[in-house]
C-alpha cells in the first residue's frame, strides 16, 4: 500500500502560480532581474512592509531579508525555497510598490584595467 499524504501530513503547500496569481512575468524587464541582480530594500518604506495589505507573506519576507544587506535574486530564491521565476515576479511587484530597488553589479568588462589602477596607486604614492 502506498503512503498518502493528507493536508495535515503534507504541511503548508502553496503552488507557485498561486503566489504570483498565475503570472509568469512581472512588469519589470526580465534582464534587470537576472540571477546576480542585487535587491535592496528602500529605507523607511521597508519598515512599513508589514502594513501593506496587498502584499503576500512572501513579499514581506523578501523585503525583510533585503533590509540589512542587499541580496541577489538567486540568494532570495534559495533562502525562500521558491523557484527563481516566482521570486522574479514577486520582486517585480515590490519594485512597482517602491519597496525595493534593483541594481546590477558592474560587468568585468567595464571595470578599469589593472594597469591603470596600478599607475594611479603609484602616482598617489609619489605625492
Amino acid at each position: 500500500m502506498t503512503d498518502r499524504w493528507f493536508d495535515d501530513a503534507a504541511g503548508p503547500v502553496v503552488r507557485p502560480y498561486a503566489m504570483t496569481r498565475g503570472r509568469t512575468r512581472g512588469t519589470t524587464d526580465a534582464a534587470q532581474l537576472d540571477l546576480i541582480a542585487l535587491v535592496i530594500a528602500e529605507g523607511s518604506l521597508a519598515d512599513r512592509a508589514d502594513d501593506h495589505h496587498s502584499l503576500a507573506p512572501e513579499h514581506v519576507d523578501i523585503v525583510m531579508l533585503c533590509r540589512r544587506t542587499p541580496r541577489s535574486v538567486a540568494e532570495l530564491a534559495t533562502e525562500l525555497d521558491l523557484p527563481v521565476g516566482v521570486v522574479r515576479v514577486l520582486i517585480s511587484d515590490l519594485i512597482d510598490a517602491e519597496l525595493v530597488r534593483v541594481t546590477r553589479p558592474v560587468p568585468p568588462a567595464e571595470l578599469p584595467d589593472e594597469y591603470i589602477l596600478r599607475e594611479v596607486i603609484d602616482g598617489l604614492r609619489a605625492l
